[in-house]
């Protein structure tokens, strides 16, 4: 039997959970503890099959609208954020409320809700279809256009040039907006915007981290699920580098023929994917290949977002 050959796969890092991720599957974990299950989640709480399925697993109901919750079921938005006519429904029918919205997403509609409350008309600088962004326009009053790109921009027709604002779907890094928003700038010399650090940690820094990494790579491997925007994103950098670039959800479909005259592998993971994908990717590699496994620098992440008022305190005590 031949020996096998050696791979050096260096880990990305950061890669996989950000904090908003965190926070939402643990607010689904506490009511699920707290209040048994069922509990109903609107949407996939993350965009992840395995998370979703291990939350199933556990007595999560996922739904597409609300009018598939029962009365008195206990009601979870998803990380991605809702439309205010959305949770407006909800409370109309007093069903039991947990909101995992991502800060940095309310954040966001909290600047559009602010530019709009000072008669700005709102660009948002997105990707039209997803739920980040079909919330974002359900929470701001007053007209908001939808922009993915610099083209887009010079097509918009706005009703008050002078009184514009933009803000960003949080799962774009500042170098995947830069163009878009020097083109409004461009057309629209007076509009008005976030500052860059507004943008998410998260995607910015595993965009850099991927950046660097296929710089020292044959091949670059993603794992995440194909409607994920962010992993979607690092696919794309990958490939931009001129590395070959493979977007993988299960490990279970990698191909060992792609390692053919690679050398050099690089893992990433998306923000909404589980550490557990990875190693099982690893796992993969092991059996046609002598792995030999190091990380890559990067930015450490030490964020954590506060739960639920409903959620935040230990759950024993929330029970007594």
């Amino acid at each position: 039997m031949a020996a096998k050959q050696n791979l050096r796969v260096i880990l990305a890092r950061p890669r996989g959970f950000c904090a908003g991720v965190e926070r939402a599957i643990e607010i689904v974990e506490r009511a699920l503890n707290l209040y048994g299950p069922p509990v109903y989640v609107r949407h996939e709480i993350v965009h992840n099959k395995r998370v979703v399925e291990g939350l199933k697993d556990k007595g999560a109901v996922f739904v597409e609208e609300l009018d598939e919750i029962p009365d008195g079921g206990v009601t979870i938005f998803s990380a991605h954020g809702v439309a205010q006519t959305v949770e407006d429904t909800a409370n109309a029918r007093n069903l039991p409320l947990l909101d995992a919205t991502c800060p940095l997403v309310a954040k966001v509609h909290k600047e559009g809700q602010g530019y709009a409350e000072d008669d700005y008309e709102v660009v948002l600088i997105g990707h039209e279809g997803h739920p980040e962004v079909e919330g974002t326009m359900g929470r701001i009053p007053g007209k908001v256009y939808l922009v993915s790109s610099a083209e887009d921009v010079f097509k918009l027709d706005v009703s008050a040039p002078d009184k514009l604002s933009y803000v960003s779907q949080t799962t774009l890094s500042v170098d995947d907006t830069r163009d878009t928003i020097e083109a409004l700038k461009t057309r629209f010399p007076t509009i008005i915007g976030p500052d860059v650090k507004d943008i998410c940690y998260a995607t910015q820094n595993r965009q850099t981290s991927v950046r660097e990494l296929s710089r020292r790579v044959d091949m670059l491997l993603v794992v995440g699920a194909s409607n994920s925007s962010n992993s979607n994103r690092l696919q794309e950098i990958g490939a931009e580098t001129g590395v070959a670039t493979h977007l993988i959800e299960d490990p279970q479909v990698f191909d060992p023929a792609w390692l053919e005259d690679v050398n050099t592998l690089g893992i990433t993971a998306g923000a909404s994917t589980p550490e557990e994908l990875v190693q099982e990717l690893i796992d993969r590699l092991r059996e046609c290949r002598k792995v030999k496994l190091e990380s890559s620098e990067g930015e450490d992440e030490n964020v954590q977002f506060k739960l639920p008022p409903q959620l935040s305190a230990d759950v024993t005590s929330q029970r007594a």
